[in-house]
């Protein structure tokens, strides 16, 4: 019997720990915008640190660009190079065009901003409030009647929503800048028939779902940096691993809400 109720009674507890994870970060999410509003309109002493966001964004988003602008310019090279042949075999190499445009501006541009994103500020993001919690400095903040919430959360989670948008929009045109230098160098395509192609293909709608998705993903990634953070126990061993599960996890989260978001625009014909 032990081999039998061995193996339900870990599945159980897993189950019962992901549902408690997914509560506890629902909760985090909503105090994290309950409290946004408030910060902004408050008089000085509940206010949102403005210099305090400033930074944030700068460590989010700004470093983030070159890495960003990298990888998705070389992704746009990948694909062109992959999917291009192809077309030749058909007679359709222009309409390389508009699968690029369209798979960057509403798949591959949040999605690969994200993921760059978690790797770099993610982690970060987990290791700095984790380090805040070994030493002490959370219960300091309580202590002062300071909510770790309001003063550590809330601009690490509103700068990477921000940020992640931003990135979206600057990987989506680095990608379609890496597909059409590569086609203009294969096919020879001129570079204002490319960008026709682009504009008459690429809608209003594909960038919206794009944007939405976005600012979603910045919204998981600060969260689920500042949850493992703020429960880190265990001295440094327990910063690494908060540093760990924030990049594993987050990325399995982006692509399943990944996955949900484009099931739903897929069902409403969007």
């Amino acid at each position: 019997m032990r081999y039998i109720t061995g193996p339900i009674t870990t599945l159980g507890e897993r189950a019962i720990s992901t549902v408690a994870f997914i509560g506890q970060l629902g909760l985090l999410i909503s105090a994290t915008f309950g409290a946004s509003p408030r910060m902004v309109v408050r008089k000085r002493g509940r206010r949102l640190a403005w210099r305090n966001f400033a930074f944030q964004l700068h460590r989010v988003g700004v470093k983030s660009i070159g890495v960003v602008m990298l990888v998705t310019f070389a992704i746009g090279v990948i694909l062109s190079l992959q999917i291009v042949p192809i077309l030749e075999q058909y007679g359709a190499g222009d309409q390389i065009a508009s699968i690029i445009g369209i798979a960057f501006f509403r798949e591959l541009g949040p999605l690969v901003g994200a993921i760059v994103l978690t790797g770099f500020a993610g982690a970060s993001i987990a290791a700095e409030i984790g380090t805040m919690a070994v030493n002490e400095e959370l219960k300091a903040l309580r202590s002062h009647a300071i909510s770790p919430v309001r003063f550590l959360v809330v601009p690490r989670v509103l700068a990477s929503m921000i940020m992640t948008t931003c990135l979206a929009v600057l990987s989506s045109i680095m990608g379609v800048l890496g597909g059409m230098l590569t086609t203009r160098a294969v096919i020879d395509m001129p570079y204002r028939a490319y960008l026709d192609l682009t504009f008459d293909m690429v809608e209003t709608t594909d960038i919206v779902t794009g944007l939405v998705k976005a600012a979603v993903f910045g919204v998981l990634i600060g969260a689920l940096a500042c949850q493992h953070g703020l429960a880190v126990r265990g001295g440094a061993s327990g910063v690494g691993s908060a540093t760990t599960r924030t990049v594993v996890i987050s990325i399995v989260a982006l692509t399943v809400v990944d996955l949900g978001f484009t099931a739903v625009f897929y069902m409403l014909g969007w």
